[in-house]
Order: structure tokens, then sequence, then C-alpha cells
């Protein structure tokens, strides 16, 4: 299947900051150290993840094409418009009226949408209808099913 989104909205400017607190030290994989269970700071996520608030919007990626690239079936991606497409950037393309969630890449001197899966081909953007709706700068993946 390929990787299409759904436009959730835009971030919300008057939503209040909810600091979270930011622990010390390193999460390790191995044994757990007690020596490192203190608060460091406060992190504010709509500061860290949202930098342009009134040009960044949110979109569920629906599909499988993109999970080499870290995206999986329903993530939350965070799209930025302000930011200037670069190859290699994941964009949200409009593809002939269509959202899509691609990489940018070039092949040759032609800009092409590329999957993170072989089995889709890459879309040229040329002889298209297409406009970039953003750049994708973070994704919220769950590591937990929800009930």
């Amino acid at each position: 299947m390929n990787t299409v989104v759904d436009v959730l909205g835009q971030a919300n400017l008057n939503a209040p900051a909810l600091p979270i607190p930011l622990v010390g030290g390193e999460v390790r994989a191995g044994f757990p150290s007690p020596a490192d269970d203190y608060i460091e700071s406060e992190l504010n996520l709509t500061e860290l993840l949202i930098p342009h608030p009134s040009s960044t919007f949110m979109v569920r990626a629906k599909g499988h094409s993109m999970e080499r690239h870290g995206i999986y079936d329903s993530d939350l991606l965070i799209v930025d418009r302000s930011l200037e497409p670069q190859v290699g950037d994941i964009v949200v393309m409009a593809v002939d009226g269509e959202l899509t969630c691609k990489q940018l890449r070039m092949i040759g001197k032609r800009h092409y949408l590329c999957s993170g899966n072989e089995h889709f081909p890459p879309i040229p953007l040329t002889g298209c209808d297409c406009h970039c709706w953003g750049v994708v700068t973070d994704n919220i993946h769950s590591l937990r099913r929800r009930r």
C-alpha cells in the first residue's frame, strides 16, 4: 500500500505550554542505573517540535511505503510549510490531487518522490500536477497500541 496522509489540523497557537520533565543522564538498553534518576530540566514539546507554529500542521500517515524511513501506518507527522524542500527531505506532496508522503530525491537531473519500499516505483515530478504541502520535520510514533 502506498503511504498517503490524512490532514488532521494546524498547530494550536493558543494551546498552553505543557512542560514535561526531562530526566538527566542517558537511557541505556542494558542494566538500569539508579544514579541517573534525577530531573535535569523541563522540556516544552511544542517549542521543541514546532518552531514555526503558524505554518505547521499535522497529518496521519496511512500505508506501509515509508517504513524504511521510520514512518509507519497511523504515525502522526509534523509538517512545516515554511521550509523549502531539499533533496533528501521527507515531504507531503499533492500529486494529481492526492496527498502522499515521500522522500524528495534527484535521479539524474530530475526530481522524484521515492518511497522507502522497492515495490513502489519513483514518482517523477515532471509531467504531473504537483504541489508541495510542506516538509515533514518530526514523526510521533507510538510503541504501544492504543485500545
